[in-house]
């Protein structure tokens, strides 16, 4: 491959659980649809774990970055941190050390972050906590990495209101009543496609 060495770095929305292949994830999909003819990237290892906070890509994903040499990241996280509990001042902490990490290792230009989707509109919502209370707390922690994101010159992709659709259409939720489908992974990657895109068009430049 001549692409870019792709590390996407996250939770169970990366990692693609409950979907029906690994092509269905959206990091999969989003190397499909960038394609061959260069500049694209090449997707060396998809690092999330289903389950995992802001604190266990602290602790367990960053430091694969050592040998992975990425020149391509992605990061998607936060959902655990709400279904755990976690502060909003801890998640800042945390989503911050993440960011100066990437930062650290690459150009702005050559990292994404991918905003939470909102999993209490799906069947099995509830049994996750108060959906009210549980909704506002993805809003709030992708509020921050936004904000994170943007302090720090990183592109943001906000597909929140995507996964919202998943609330009147079943062919957005996987098989297990809770996570995307790859349906709704390809709705994402519409949004997504065109900011990678531009950003490893720029060769090494930062987003405006």
């Amino acid at each position: 491959m001549t692409g870019l060495r792709y590390v996407a770095l996250g939770d169970s929305y990366t990692i693609g659980t409950a979907t029906r292949s690994a092509a269905e994830r959206w990091p999969d999909q989003l190397v499909i649809r960038l394609g061959l003819q260069p500049p694209t990237l090449d997707l060396v290892a998809n690092l999330a774990v289903n389950g995992f906070t802001s604190r266990d890509v602290i602790e367990v994903e960053l430091p694969r970055l050592d040998t992975l040499n990425p020149e391509f990241c992605s990061l998607l996280i936060g959902v655990n941190d709400v279904v755990q509990g976690v502060s909003e001042a801890t998640f800042r902490a945390n989503a911050s050390t993440i960011l100066d990490d990437l930062l650290r290792r690459l150009p702005s230009a050559r990292i994404v972050v991918v905003a939470s989707p909102d999993y209490t509109v799906t069947p099995q919502g509830e049994a996750y906590g108060d959906p009210a209370r549980q909704s506002a707390g993805i809003r709030r922690n992708n509020d921050i990495l936004r904000e994170l994101a943007s302090a720090r010159l990183i592109a943001y992709v906000d597909a929140y209101d995507l996964s919202l659709r998943a609330r009147d259409d079943p062919s957005l939720v996987a098989d297990d009543g809770l996570h995307p489908s790859g349906a709704q992974y390809a709705l994402w990657v519409d949004r997504i496609l065109p900011v990678v895109e531009e950003l490893i068009g720029r060769q090494g430049e930062t987003p405006a």
